[in-house]
């Protein structure tokens, strides 16, 4: 799978995320407390691989995970400066919550806040979905790059 790089300074300069959302879901930035509930919902929906990027994303000042709640129930979550600086994700919406912009706006909010601390540039790494990223941010697959940082993980050949 390849990585796939988005030109941050190209994003439009006010864009608001949640506007195409459900009222009454929200965008909100981690905050320890929260961060073993948090993570055993990455755990249990995706993968303990993503639940340990998250970890990562938690002890990283401030925070580089935002997460999708409605009331009190957590619908998804991206990070951002998890496994390298300046890669994205990973990202994951609940099956029952897709579809509903919520993918595109986690998206869209680590991607602003990856260029408020200074970046440029963002790097998507091990992409599935290229289209969707196409879509929302304007992301371009890098064509030499196969596994990119991940080739290094113990499970990966």
């Amino acid at each position: 799978m390849p990585d796939m790089l988005v030109r941050l300074y190209e994003l439009p300069e006010f864009i608001d995320p949640c506007k195409d959302l459900d009222k009454g879901i929200k965008i909100k930035r981690a905050m320890s407390p929260d961060g073993a509930r948090i993570k055993e919902f990455i755990r249990v929906n995706f993968s303990d691989g993503w639940a340990n990027e998250f970890t990562k994303a938690l002890y990283n000042t401030p925070c580089s995970c935002f997460v999708a709640v409605k009331g009190k129930e957590i619908l998804g979550f991206a990070c951002y400066d998890t496994t390298a600086r300046g890669y994205f994700g990973p990202v994951g919406v609940i099956e029952s919550a897709r579809g509903t912009g919520i993918g595109k706006a986690l998206t869209l909010r680590c991607m602003i806040a990856m260029r408020e601390i200074g970046y440029g540039y963002a790097i998507i790494g091990w992409v599935g979905p290229a289209e969707f990223y196409e879509k929302v941010c304007g992301a371009t697959i890098i064509e030499a790059a196969s596994q990119g940082v991940y080739k290094n993980m113990l499970d990966v050949d």
